[in-house]
């Protein structure tokens, strides 16, 4: 097991979650819970979760106005997750107010991370649909940047942003990277991926990957693998 890497269970409920645990023996592992699994069984599966010693990640990408993100996140903090995240996106304010709502709650042991630009957007996304000029890298850094004179103890972004966001916001600015694939495996939805060692020689903090373990025909074996990769900084 590696506290670096989180496994996203982006399963429909609660059952199926506890299967592909227990069946392949990942009791324990940090994991990732997200809108899917949230919506359906609610705080009840978090607290399931923690009984079993799994540190969570929390990704609900709140995004609304300060006044009501900082009082969801008084009522995430008892949840007592590892992180917690909200939309860079949705200002300055807002980054202030959620770090006061968990440290009303739970005296800020849970981190804040925040969303920079998701990894299934590219360029050509964010310059026509969004209507943001630049480059990804320059908005990316410049969200992290903010989010952190905010408040925010880290940010989600690609691993091809990893290393531009430590040099303006120093190496103790935490960096979470979803998009992780394992060698030879789809990329489905993502489009900034990377491998889990490449993940470890561009400097990142935290690794965040599923379907690379969850549809793999054995997923435990894959698991292994991902670790032994991280461990070793495969660039393979």
């Amino acid at each position: 097991m590696s506290h670096s890497i989180y496994l996203a269970l982006d399963f429909p409920s609660w059952e199926e979650t506890k299967h592909f645990l227990n069946t392949n023996e990942l009791t324990g592992i940090p994991v990732k819970v997200g809108m899917e699994l949230f919506y359906r069984e609610g705080p009840a599966v978090i607290e399931k979760l923690r009984q079993n010693n799994h540190p969570v990640f929390l990704d609900l990408k709140l995004h609304d106005i300060p006044t009501t993100v900082m009082k969801a996140m008084q009522n995430i903090a008892r949840l007592d997750v590892e992180m917690i995240n909200v939309h860079a996106l949705g200002g300055a304010e807002m980054i202030k107010r959620a770090k006061e709502g968990l440290i009303v709650g739970n005296a800020g042991t849970t981190k804040l991370i925040a969303v920079t630009m998701l990894t299934s957007m590219n360029k050509q996304v964010m310059n026509k649909e969004l209507c943001i000029p630049g480059e990804v890298e320059d908005n990316v850094t410049h969200l992290a940047e903010f989010a952190q004179s905010s408040g925010a103890d880290g940010v989600v972004c690609s691993v091809h942003e990893t290393k531009k966001i430590k040099e303006a916001c120093t190496n103790a600015f935490l960096t979470v990277t979803p998009g992780i694939r394992l060698a030879g495996t789809e990329d489905h939805d993502q489009k900034r991926i990377a491998t889990p060692g490449y993940a470890r020689n561009q400097g990142t903090d935290y690794i965040v990957i599923g379907r690379s373990v969850t549809k793999a025909q054995e997923p435990k074996l894959a698991y292994e693998r991902l670790v032994k990769e991280w461990n070793n900084g495969l660039i393979k």
